[in-house]
Formats: structure tokens, sequence, C-alpha cells
């Protein structure tokens, strides 16, 4: 008896050990997401491109990354999971290579595509192995870890890059996380085991086009519409093609006796609201994290760094919360956390409905963390309860499409509010009572900055909004309700 709870026990640390590499393989891919933010305006002057050219540093990442998550399933039943782990973090560790020692902007944009290659194809990976190795009564504590990776990465994206920056050049931003790959490697090739059922599934290359271009258009439409706005011919035809195109790929998905991607997961209700939820959390995330620097950096004047200090208590209180909400999520379920954690989310997000020129940076740091709390209580809860409902043999399948609708959703939510802040810009109808006394300098200045505060305020309304909405959906989760279904 002894002897094999000394094995159960060595095998535990084995499977923690890889789990540990795994997260920081997904941890250093995501937070390449948000690496780059405050980086850009050096870049433009160093390799001398513009603003709209500057920009696909970051697209080109995200485009990859939604294109790439989907085809996971589909490489994770092909091939091993430490043969695809070491081959996506090998191909992270060339893009990051070639980032950092490029000497034109077609370089460094070549090796952010290559770098999010790799990365795309990591947190499904990660997430799949979770779903293989760990007993639904433990899963949550180790999907909260998941939930580190997630929402820690983008946000202390900012906050790292400002710091660096203070100090060095923007190439130190892929210095850094070069060392990281190198170490990664080394641990994952004695640490990482082959968990995952290889079934090597016929691949259909007109599945993989229909995908890429699918998600690849919507992806792409929806991140440059709160750029270009709505009306602009690229944003409409992309979005459009990319929906024909991902419809095609649906509907060849469901023909398919193996497909590229397992639509039938929607099947599963319980699933299907949390991925509703999560989406609407990740809306309702990614834009404040965009949002929130803008005004305090276009509106108030502070520094890049000033911005990202700002943002990293909540990035904090998120990274100390997700392993907690995820063990209370194995005693008492979704719903208890999810409820209370967006109604916190909805409550900290209407306050930002009302800032001001004089709203004190403190004010707005100590509100975000407690909005971050708020998500932390709802995110990976909910996604946990909705991935449980995934037969074992499609957690690949559902892992992917968990992380494809995440991805969708932040294009989506960015470019909705990004939308709403322009609008709210150009329609704003000032108190002219209140500008009579003003200068003409005076009275433009502080025309141009209630316009602004208008615009900000109307974004965080509709995020409010979405949040109350998340908050209706939570209370249909019936986790014991599933359970006897299925039985």
């Amino acid at each position: 008896m002894s002897q094999a709870i000394k094995q159960d026990k060595v095998e535990n640390e084995k499977m923690g050990a890889m789990l540990a590499v795994m997260l920081i393989g997904a941890f250093v891919g995501i937070l390449n997401e948000t690496l780059l933010a405050t980086a850009l305006p050096s870049i433009m002057v160093d390799l001398d491109v513009t603003q709209n050219k500057v920009q696909w540093l970051t697209t080109a990442f995200l485009l990859t990354n939604g294109i790439m998550i989907p085809i996971t399933a589909f490489l994770i039943e092909t091939f091993s999971t430490r043969k695809l782990f070491l081959t996506a973090f090998t191909v992270f560790g060339i893009g990051t290579t070639i980032s950092a020692f490029a000497h034109t902007f077609p370089v460094l944009l070549a090796g952010r595509i290559v770098q999010a290659t790799g990365s795309g194809i990591m947190l499904p990976l990660m997430m799949t192995v979770i779903l293989t190795v760990i007993p639904k009564a433990r899963r949550g504590a180790a999907m909260g870890m998941a939930g580190v990776v997630i929402s820690f990465g983008p946000a202390i994206g900012p906050t790292l890059s400002g710091l660096l920056l203070q100090y060095y050049s923007w190439r130190s931003l892929f210095y850094v996380v070069l060392p990281i790959v190198i170490l990664t490697i080394i641990l994952a090739i004695f640490s990482v085991k082959n968990v995952t059922k290889v079934t090597k599934p016929k691949i259909d290359i007109l599945s993989i086009l229909l995908s890429s271009f699918g998600f690849g258009g919507l992806l792409y439409g929806f991140s440059t519409a709160g750029e270009k706005g709505w009306s602009s011919e690229i944003v409409v035809i992309s979005i459009i093609a990319g929906a024909v195109i991902l419809g095609l790929f649906i509907w060849r998905q469901l023909k398919l006796k193996t497909p590229l991607l397992q639509f039938r997961v929607f099947k599963f209700n319980i699933f299907t609201l949390s991925l509703i939820i999560t989406m609407i959390v990740m809306m309702s995330m990614i834009g404040a994290e965009m949002i929130l620097p803008m005004y305090i950096q276009t509106l108030r004047g502070f520094s890049p760094l000033d911005s990202g200090l700002m943002l990293l208590p909540g990035a904090i209180v998120m990274g100390i919360m997700s392993p907690i909400t995820g063990m209370l999520f194995d005693k008492y379920g979704a719903r208890v956390l999810a409820v209370p954690g967006l109604t916190i989310v909805a409550v900290t997000t209407f306050v930002f409905t009302n800032l001001s020129m004089d709203t004190p940076l403190v004010f707005i740091s100590t509100i975000y963390a407690i909005r971050m709390f708020g998500l932390a209580m709802a995110m990976m809860p909910v996604m946990t309860a909705g991935l449980n409902q995934i037969p074992d043999s499609w957690h690949a399948h559902g892992s992917a499409m968990a992380n494809t609708m995440q991805q969708v959703a932040g294009s989506i939510g960015t470019a909705i509010l990004f939308t709403i802040l322009s609008t709210g810009i150009s329609n704003y109808e000032p108190d002219m009572s209140a500008l009579a006394e003003l200068s003409q300098s005076e009275a433009k200045l502080q025309l141009a900055n209630d316009a602004m505060l208008n615009g900000y305020n109307n974004a965080f309304l509709f995020a409010s909004i979405l949040a109350i909405l998340g908050v209706i959906i939570a209370l249909f989760i019936n986790e014991k309700a599933s359970k006897a279904a299925k039985k």
C-alpha cells in the first residue's frame, strides 16, 4: 500500500513539473500579445515606418494566433504531446530570435508571425493536457493556474514593456524572452510526457484553408474596424467574406467523419452558455485594458510607464485570485462564483462611466483591481464548467473552440468599444454656456477634452451592459442538472 502511495506521489510530482513547464510556455506566448504595445512609437522611429504600418506587429500576431488555434485540435490528435510542445516552443523561439535581431520592418514582422505560429498552439495544448490528466473533481484548481496565464500575461505586458523601455531599446523586449525560451525548452525535454491520444486523423486541406481565411477574415475585419471605421471597404469586405467562408467551414465540419474542428461541442448547453459568458468577460477585460491606458496617456498626459503601473495591481489581483477561484470552483461550482463575480464587474465598470479630468489615478487603479477580482471569480470557473461537459474524446476540440472564441471576442469587443468611443467623441453636444466665459483657445481645449471624456464614458457604459448580460446568463448555469442528464 505504501509503495503504491509513493508511486502515485512520484507520478503526481512528474505531472506537476510537466504542467508547470507548459504553463510557463503558454504564459510567455500570451505575454507577447501585448508586450509590444508601448514599444510601437520607438519602433516607428527606429525603423522609419508609419503608425498604420507599425500596428501590423500586433495585428499580424493576433491574426496568426487566431488562424493557428482552430487547427490545434487536428495537430494534438496527429502529433504526440511532447513533440508538439517542443516544436511549437522552438518555432516561437526562432520567431523571437528573428525579431530581436531584425533591422528592417519586414524582417521584424516576419519574426512576429513566426512567434505567433508557435504561441497559437501552446494554450489549447496546455488546456487539453489539463483536461486529459486532471480528474474533474480537481480540475478547477489546475484551470485556475491556466487563468493566471490567460489574464495575467496580457495585463502584465504593458507594465513590463514600460519598465524596460524606460532604460533600454525595444529589442530588450525580445532579449528578455530568449533566455526563458531556451530554459523552458531544456526543462520540457526532461519533463513533458506524451499524455494526449494520437488518432492520426486524415488531413483535410480544404478545411485548413477555409478555417484560415474564415477566422482570419473575421479577425482582420474586426481588428481594423476600430481604426478605420465600420464603413471602410476593407472592413466590410473582410467581415462579410470571413463570415461566408466560416459558414462553409462549419458546414464542411458537420459533414466530415473526422472534422478539423468539432462544432458538435455546442450541443452541450452548459458548454455553450459558458462560452458566451467567457466571450463577454474577454470583451470586457480586453476593452478596459485598451481604453484605460488611452485615457491616461492621451487625455491625462501621463507616460506609458504610468499607465502600465496603474494596471499592475489589477494584474496582480487576477494572478493571485485565479488559482483560489479555481479551488473554490472544485468545491462550490461555477454559478456561485460567476454571478457575484460578474456583478462586481458590472458595478466597477459602471464607475468608469464617470471619468473626468480630475479622477485620481489611485482611485482608477483601485477600482480596476476590484474589477479584476470580479473577473477572476467568473472567468476560469465558467470555462472549466463548460469544458467539463465535453466528452474525453473531444477535449482537444473543446479547448481549441474555447480559445478560438476568446480571440474572436477580444477582436470584436475591441472594435465595438473603439467605435463607441469615436462615435461618442464625434457626436458630443457641448454645454455652450459653460464655455462662454473661456477664451477661444481654452474653450477649444475644453471642448476637445469633454468630447473625449464622453467617448470613454460611453464605451464603459456599453461594457457595463455586457457585464449585466453576463450575470443574467450565469444564472442559467445548472451543473447539477447537466450531470443528471449525462447519467
